[in-house]
């Protein structure tokens, strides 16, 4: 599924949310080469690397496939949950952003930090694309029937919290998550309900 949305002027590409690619991955590897990483809580730029290195089809594929584990910064090791996954993309690689969810509820397991995940990568900040990122996954998680998703980030980062609430994001907590570390994070929510969110074309 792509998500289709201008961000400019007309003789600019469209900003879209696009799946993992291999057509796309080169850009996509040039970004993890300049350190940036789509994990805000552990840099995996270098290993993300070696991965693509070694089998570029099998790392696309590891990128969306449902199922199977994934390790804890405290190293524990907990099923998957059911996600999708995009690329931003302007023309460019543009950063990284995630929906995950249990079926039939809007509740998250207690090692899980939120519904969402976003990371832009450092050239394209400013422009906006974290926030059309956002809007444009919020249609994805009521196609998969959640009321309410709960995003989190950290007390200082300024931009994020300002994407969050530009698209309807309550501060509701804070909080430690002691599988994360000791740092407090902050807890937004956002209730879908009936209200539109944005709208897009899917090819």
């Amino acid at each position: 599924m792509t998500h289709d949305r201008s961000s400019g002027a007309d003789d600019k590409p469209p900003f879209t949310l696009v799946p993992p690619s291999l057509e796309r991955l080169p850009a996509y590897a040039a970004a993890l080469e300049t350190g940036w990483s789509p994990n805000n809580v552990r840099d995996v730029s270098a290993e993300q690397l070696t991965a693509i290195r070694e089998d570029p089809a099998a790392f696309i594929a590891s990128l969306i496939q449902q199922g199977g584990t994934i390790t804890l910064p405290d190293g524990a090791v907990v099923p998957k949950l059911p996600f999708r996954t995009y690329w931003m993309w302007d023309g460019e690689f543009c950063g990284h952003i995630g929906l995950r969810w249990q079926a039939g509820t809007d509740a998250l397991p207690g090692h899980v930090l939120g519904h969402i995940g976003y990371a832009v990568v450092p050239a394209k900040r400013r422009r906006g694309y974290a926030t059309l990122a956002l809007r444009q996954i919020l249609i994805d998680a009521r196609e998969v029937g959640l009321s309410r998703v709960e995003i989190t980030c950290d007390p200082d980062n300024v931009a994020s919290r300002r994407v969050i609430e530009s698209n309807g994001g309550r501060l509701v907590d804070q909080f430690v998550n002691e599988r994360y570390g000791p740092g407090v994070h902050l807890r937004f929510v956002i209730e879908l309900g009936d209200r539109r969110i944005g709208s897009t074309q899917r090819t």
